[in-house]
Formats: structure tokens, C-alpha cells, sequence
């Protein structure tokens, strides 16, 4: 394939199906990644915080009473599952350290002379949780983002970038959300989770394990149990 600039004019690089398929084995690869990290860590701080995850179940299922499954059309009213998956990602962001940024011009940052040129890496997980922007910041509080709060994370409001900001936020941002809010709501309407026996919620290992891509530390058992609706 022969490319072409803006000036409309012939550039001298050439695209094979080589470069395609790198392409897209990238995207798959960062877009299932980080969606089942985010999933992951949904259930871990529900399982945690079983008020939370009792709350969650009773909206998911007023909102789908005498329906045998979730819909696009009914997450359009779980204010409390958005809450729940921004307090997620504001304490777990999968990927920490943003995509590499380069400054496109010479400038100065409090007082700090930064080059043209200069690679950033900019740290979100640090970010999220700033206490300038929230108090408790170390805690699953879903209710901060509950009421009058606009606060979200398509790059408008810099205290909470788990998609990163600006012309390089990610560009799967849509896709992953309507996943995770689907993928959520819907085994949380079919069936109540618990912890395997012999481990209690106080026993419960929520550390990190050390990578770009920030996963739990320990894998994830729960023990589901199926809801008959039709009750």
C-alpha cells in the first residue's frame, strides 16, 4: 500500500500486511488485557465490600425485574454500576503508567525547565489518588462519584485519567466501558457471588502485582450461585 501525507503527496514508506496484523494483534491484545484486569478488580472490591455489591445487585435487578437478561438500553440507568467502575478504575487503572508522551515543545513546569523532545511518563494511578482531589483517597467509596459530581474519565477532569487525556486518550475508551458495564451487570443479575470457604473478607489479598499493566497479585476465586428470577 503506498502512502501518502497531508501535502497529498507520495512519502517514501510503504504498508504490508505485516504492519496490519502487528496492528491489530496490539489492539486485541491491550483491549482484552486491560478489560478482564478491570473486570477482575470490580469483583475483588465487591466481594470486599458486601454492602456495595448487595447495592449494585438490587439496582441491576429493579432495572431488569421480569427480564431474563440485561440490555444495552438498561445500563443507560444504573447510575450506582457507573460509580462503582469509576471508583474501579480510579483506584485500579490497568495500565498505571500512561502511553509515553513527548513534548512537542520546549516549556516550563513549576519551575522546571522541560526541553523539546523530552519523553513523559505520566503516572495515573499516582494521580487518582491525590488527596487534593477527594478525601479518603486510599478507600472504595463509589458514593464520591454519586450526586452532583461531573467527574469523569474521557479527559476532561485531569484528577481521574485511567484512559489517559488530550489527542492520545485511548481510543477504545467506548468499547471498553459499554464491555465492562455489560459483562458487570449481567453476572451480577444471574448470580450472588461469595468467597471461597475458609477465607474471610478481612483475609482477602488486595495487592497489586508489578507490570505495566497493574493486575491483582493473587488470582481471583468466588464461588457463584445461580438466581432463579423467576421466583
Amino acid at each position: 500500500m503506498t502512502c501518502w501525507n497531508r501535502s497529498n503527496k507520495q512519502v517514501d514508506f510503504e504498508l504490508t500486511k505485516d504492519h496490519f496484523k502487528a496492528i491489530l494483534m496490539d489492539m486485541f491484545g491491550a483491549g482484552s488485557h486491560t478489560t478482564f484486569i478491570t473486570l477482575e478488580w470490580v469483583m475483588a472490591e465487591l466481594v470486599k465490600d458486601h454492602k456495595t455489591m448487595l447495592k449494585l445487585q438490587q439496582e441491576i435487578r429493579m432495572v431488569c425485574h421480569n427480564k431474563e437478561n440485561v440490555t444495552e438500553e438498561d445500563l443507560k440507568k444504573m447510575t450506582w454500576l457507573k460509580a462503582v467502575i469509576k471508583e474501579t478504575l480510579r483506584l485500579h487503572p490497568p495500565a498505571p503508567l500512561l502511553v509515553p508522551h513527548e513534548s512537542s515543545e520546549e516549556t516550563q513546569i513549576n519551575g522546571y525547565d522541560v526541553p523539546k523532545g523530552t519523553k513523559v511518563l505520566i503516572n495515573a494511578w499516582a494521580i487518582n489518588r491525590d488527596p487534593k482531589f477527594g478525601q479518603n483517597p486510599e478507600e472504595f467509596i463509589p458514593e464520591r462519584f454519586m450526586g452532583d459530581t461531573s467527574v469523569d474519565f474521557r479527559g476532561n477532569h485531569f484528577q481521574l485519567i485511567p484512559f489517559g487525556g488530550g489527542r492520545r486518550i485511548c481510543p477504545g475508551i467506548n468499547f471498553a466501558i459499554s464491555n465492562i458495564e455489560m459483562m458487570i451487570a449481567t453476572i451480577l443479575f444471574h448470580f450472588n457471588w461469595e468467597l471461597p470457604c475458609g477465607i474471610t473478607r478481612d483475609e482477602f489479598d488486595m495487592s497489586d502485582a508489578p507490570g505495566l499493566s497493574v493486575r491483582r497479585n493473587e488470582k481471583l476465586y468466588l464461588v457463584p450461585r445461580e438466581v432463579d428470577h423467576t421466583i
